[in-house]
């Protein structure tokens, strides 16, 4: 079938809209998704910039939603017409997915970033493979071929381009502090770089009601934008000893968590020198391969701080998602504050509007 792609061609290149041919066939447990929606994340950014060394061309985009308009031969629970949320992939069958845990399965970096799939991306162009199964979507296309592992079914009444962010940016902020730093309620916080991932731990901060989250940005708009959604102070993150004053607002003791999303190294130290005694730190950022955190050991050791590096959240989809859907119900999730919709055809413009700060989470709308 003939559809519309945006394809990374070199890292120096924008975004180029094409008309190439999905195959039609489908393997055991796949399902061919029309896709409404699509937000755009740093690690499409990434890898475009080959930050990460994921061969191109490619189709990259990983937060899709859509409608399924077929299923193929073993799919069970989902049926044509099915409006579905896609996140990252998974085998289902290595030690980690058995315990829960498919961010860290065996074959994650082969599913998701290298696009393994049984037959080949399906994708072509001008005759050639083009690469695809993009963490098992490639979602910047007007349609996808995704697993029943990697979408999770929603209710047909919500808007689409407002949700397909939770796959991957706000299911790895919120996760991040609801899953792995499980802050008490009345505990501090500090989020490191508030764009969509930090946003989405800012929201999760406010949900497990921590008193005091702190918002550390160098864009004074996004630290604007943190405010309104639930943090209570905000600090330029070009502030000097900025370890020391974030670590002030947590009773002068520092603060009981931290977050970072930036993946700078000297940002990273201050998320862990901001910390109390037995204080504990996320980092879920993807910087350039062969990055180091500069890690002073007697601030680690002497503090028992606990230091975790996180992917997707720790999440399993077809659970967290319907829990973040349901606190947007309620009212506690504000997502329309963050996102912002830009037709397919100016994909170019939706990062730069994201690389300025003019936008937080951009989303496209493919139809």
């Amino acid at each position: 079938m003939k559809i519309t792609a945006a394809v990374a061609l070199a890292p120096d290149r924008p975004f180029e809209l094409i008309s190439c041919d999905l195959s039609d066939e489908l393997a055991s447990g796949e399902v061919l998704v029309r896709i409404e929606a699509c937000g755009i994340c740093h690690t499409d950014l990434a890898v475009k910039l080959q930050h990460i060394p994921v061969p191109l061309p490619k189709i990259l985009g990983h937060e899709g939603a859509g409608v399924i308009e077929r299923i193929g031969p073993g799919v069970v629970g989902l049926v044509e017409g099915d409006h579905v949320l896609m996140s990252f992939g998974s085998c289902g069958a290595c030690g980690q997915c058995q315990l829960g845990a498919p961010g860290y399965c065996d074959e994650f970096g082969m599913i998701n970033l290298f696009g393994q799939r049984r037959g080949g991306s399906g994708l072509r162009y001008r005759g050639a493979e083009l690469g695809g199964s993009f963490f098992a979507q490639s979602a910047f296309a007007t349609h996808a071929i995704a697993t029943a592992r990697n979408v999770v079914k929603v209710d047909k009444d919500l808007p689409l381009e407002l949700f397909a962010p939770l796959g991957c940016g706000i299911q790895t902020g919120a996760g991040a502090v609801l899953n792995v730093l499980a802050p008490r309620a009345g505990a501090s916080i500090a989020v490191f770089g508030v764009g969509a991932v930090g946003m989405a731990g800012i929201m999760a901060a406010r949900l497990a009601g921590c008193s005091a989250i702190v918002a550390v940005d160098v864009r004074a708009e996004r630290l604007a934008r943190a405010r309104e959604i639930g943090a209570t102070h905000t600090i330029d993150g070009r502030t000097p000893d900025l370890a020391k004053v974030v670590a002030a607002l947590g009773k002068g003791r520092g603060v009981d968590h931290s977050l970072d999303t930036t993946g700078v190294p000297d940002v990273v130290a201050a998320s862990i020198g901001c910390l109390r005694q037995r204080g504990s730190s996320a980092q879920v950022a993807a910087p350039p391969r062969g990055t180091r955190f500069p890690v002073e050991a007697s601030v680690l050791v002497g503090g028992g701080l606990t230091v975790r590096g996180v992917v997707e959240g720790d999440a399993v989809p077809s659970i967290f998602l319907p829990r973040l859907i349901d606190f947007f119900r309620q009212g506690q999730l504000p997502l329309d504050r963050i996102v912002n919709v830009y037709p397919f055809e100016e994909i170019n413009r939706a990062i730069e509007d994201m690389e300025t700060g003019a936008t937080v989470k951009p989303v496209l709308r493919m139809n």
